[in-house]
């Protein structure tokens, strides 16, 4: 059975070696005029020209053939990477390229900042890369720029019980699996430490106990203002990851985010409004959350596990960890929690000339053992590296103090198009469906709206983006 609707009961609602062609004809013996007639006097050596004219055509032909099996134009690939540091995949370069003589690979590090624009440009212009990155909910504006998985490289079946669920939701386009993910995040709950100890308080397993403990730990000045925030969530403007946690409350409670309307799409909407507009937890003269959670002021903070490095970098003494999502209250407990999954793989051009050698390449970066160095040098320089996109490597994370938690959830990670800071640029999916979506927010928020008319315009704008890029509105 689907999880219970809390939200309508709220009140205030991822050859041969050749020998060498002489330099002339052979020495022929001389033989007496008397003894050739003169009409075949020139017949031996237009042969024998003849016959080192093929030679030499063959010699070519084999040298070609040599000079392409061992790194030549068909053996060039070119990656462009995005977040890793080429010193995360040389080694893995080096690797392969020392196994695949006739494999040369270019890794560019690329900048976040208008990259999906840039990389649809290069695409368009025939000058794009073979492997490049795209955020998970980004195949619907590169389906025709996306080379198929070949099954003789990684069998569909295959794939299915390698990587965790949602990246074969997401990755494929009609029967076609179109990237592979190196890496594998989602949301988690950050909770101060110090706060929740101080308060006596441990992390809250559903959406109802989050909300009764932010209103307990929330601290006002006697002018009202708030000092210590329980939670960051109710607007847009300055709670990172809004798009994210929205769209995870509107999944668990069963709602069709390409029609977000009815009374479960209103009450997921109202609930998240709530903590600014009736519980006064959090409001808009606050610091971005991320800001906050870091500067001591905010005890719980939702969002993905990179994160945390930004809010080590910026206070290295802050005492926190992560938990699990909250949840709704479940009828059956043996059903999976619900998170909301954002994370970046790997696609190949479908016009590169070396298709199959890239898939072969990610083939190989996928294997447990080249995961597992990929994560120990990413250790090596940032603390820790990406989550393990293989369901089969969990128990390697199980007990880490930030991804254990991720890794507890992502068997019933869902995703959708709406997610924050994927640089995909104005005309991109998450940008466009955000503004709908925010729009919706922030007129509920105000008191502008009510969710049934918010959600009847949200509703109709993301239908028109869908329609861009030919996704159907159940």
């Amino acid at each position: 059975m689907p999880p219970k609707n809390i939200y309508q009961n709220d009140p205030s609602f991822s050859s041969p070696v050749v020998s060498q062609v002489p330099a002339s004809a052979p020495m022929i013996p001389s033989v007496p005029p008397s003894v050739v007639p003169p009409s075949k006097k020139r017949l031996p050596k237009v042969l024998i020209f003849a016959g080192v004219g093929l030679i030499l055509l063959a010699v070519v032909f084999l040298a070609l053939k040599l000079i392409g099996s061992k790194g030549g134009a068909t053996g060039q690939i070119t990656w462009w990477g995005l977040w890793e540091d080429p010193s995360v995949v040389s080694p893995l370069i080096d690797e392969y390229q020392a196994s695949h003589p006739g494999i040369k690979i270019n890794y560019i590090k690329q900048s976040p900042q208008d990259y999906r624009e840039r990389l649809t440009n290069a695409l368009a212009k025939g000058t794009g890369p073979d492997i490049f990155y795209i955020h998970n909910s980004w195949v619907p504006m590169f389906r025709g720029d996306l080379d198929s998985l070949p099954a003789s490289v990684i069998n569909p079946a295959d794939y299915v019980k390698t990587f965790y669920r949602t990246a074969s939701s997401d990755l494929s386009t009609g029967n076609s699996i179109v990237g592979i993910p190196l890496g594998y995040d989602a949301l988690v709950l950050y909770i101060n430490e110090g706060i929740f100890t101080a308060a006596g308080k441990t992390a809250p397993a559903t959406w109802d106990d989050l909300r009764v403990l932010a209103k307990e730990l929330t601290i006002k000045s006697d002018q009202g203002i708030i000092t210590q925030a329980g939670v960051a969530l109710g607007r847009t403007e300055n709670v990172d990851h809004w798009q994210e946690i929205l769209a995870l409350m509107m999944i668990q409670n069963n709602v069709d985010l390409s029609n977000p309307t009815g009374k479960n799409a209103e009450g997921a909407l109202t609930f998240f409004t709530n903590f600014s507009s009736v519980d006064g937890v959090w409001d808009s003269t606050l610091p971005p959350s991320t800001q906050s959670f870091a500067g001591g002021k905010l005890a719980m903070y939702i969002g993905p596990s990179w994160r945390y490095f930004e809010i080590k970098q910026a206070n290295p003494d802050l005492k926190f960890k992560t938990a699990p999502i909250p949840q709704l209250p479940k009828d059956n407990p043996s059903l999976p929690d619900i998170t909301y999954a954002t994370y970046w793989a790997q696609g190949i051009w479908t016009k590169s000339p070396n298709k199959t050698a890239a898939w072969n390449f990610l083939a190989f970066l996928t294997t447990q053992d080249s995961l597992q160095k990929m994560y120990q040098n990413a250790t090596a320089i940032r603390g820790f590296g990406e989550v393990y996109p293989r369901s089969d490597m969990a128990q390697l994370l199980t007990d880490h103090p930030i991804l254990g938690s991720l890794v507890s959830q992502a068997p019933g990670a869902q995703s959708w198009y709406i997610a924050s800071r994927t640089f995909d640029g104005p005309t991109g999916i998450n940008t466009q469906l955000s503004n709908y979506f925010g729009d919706a927010v922030n007129a509920v928020a105000d008191g502008k709206e009510s969710a049934l008319q918010a959600l009847a315009t949200c509703a109709q704008g993301v239908a028109q983006v869908l329609a861009q890029y030919r996704l159907v509105v159940k």
